[in-house]
Order: C-alpha cells, then sequence, then structure tokens
C-alpha cells in the first residue's frame, strides 16, 4: 500500500497551481492509470484527480466496470469523487490525509459506507505525514502571496 501511496505522492507534485492531489488507479498489482488536480489547468470542477484516474482506467480497460481495482488518492475524496468511485465499482480506496471540510470517505461524509452502495473497502491515513506536508506547502504559499 504504502508504495502505491507514495507514487501518488510524486503524481499529487505535479499539480502545478492546483490543489496538489494525486491518484493512482491499480489492478492486479499493476497501475492502469494516475492523474493529478487539473480544475485550474483545464477551467473544469470536474478536473479531480480520481476523476481523471477513473477516466483514464475505464478507457485504457475499455470498460465503465472498474470492479477488482484500487484507488490511491493523496487526499480524502470528495462527494462527487466517492460518488464516482461508487459507480465506477472500485473495490477498494487508499487515501493518505483526511479532508474534514469536504472529504466523503469517513471524516466529514461516509458515502461508501451507505447502504446501496456496495461494499468498499477504505483505508485512511496511509503516508499521511507526507500527503499532508505537501498540502500544507500548497495553502501557506498562497497565504504568503
Amino acid at each position: 500500500m504504502n508504495t502505491y501511496m507514495l507514487l501518488a505522492v510524486q503524481e499529487a507534485l505535479k499539480s502545478g497551481k492546483d490543489v496538489p492531489v494525486g491518484a493512482l488507479i491499480v489492478k492486479d498489482d499493476k497501475i492502469i492509470s494516475k492523474a493529478h488536480n487539473e480544475v485550474i489547468k483545464n477551467n473544469d470542477p470536474t478536473a479531480h484527480a480520481e476523476i481523471l484516474a477513473i477516466r483514464e482506467a475505464c478507457s485504457i480497460l475499455d470498460s465503465y466496470n472498474l470492479s477488482g481495482c484500487s484507488i490511491y488518492v493523496t487526499l480524502e475524496p470528495c462527494p462527487m469523487c466517492a460518488g464516482a468511485i461508487i459507480n465506477a465499482k472500485i473495490d477498494k480506496v487508499v487515501y493518505g490525509a483526511m479532508d474534514m471540510d469536504y472529504g466523503a470517505c469517513g471524516s466529514k461524509y461516509n458515502l461508501l459506507e451507505d447502504n446501496r452502495a456496495k461494499s468498499i473497502e477504505v483505508y485512511a491515513g496511509i503516508e499521511e505525514d507526507k500527503c499532508s506536508v505537501i498540502l500544507k506547502d500548497f495553502f501557506e504559499q498562497i497565504r504568503n502571496k
């Protein structure tokens, strides 16, 4: 788990002016896709790392159904991304930093444990320090401008 999360951290560092969040999707111990936030870059509020990684994985696997896949994300997915995870039928979510404002996988909300969602394994706090530091540094730079 930690190895994939560290790769997600590296992906997050590519976010440029966007909030540094990285995501990757793994199936059968192989990375299928990876992405970072591109909301500002693309002027697209749906261009979260998770959504972009899901789109790419669906394209590569030629299926909307990502059963058997895990998603590794540096920041707890928001409600939009949690909904996409449910709809993509992803089996496991692993995230680093909790998002007490918008998190939808256990902190603010818990959409993945809704009775209508299939059973999705959730692992929180993986490499949390590394994930949190890049976010704190990003927002500190914004405040200092």
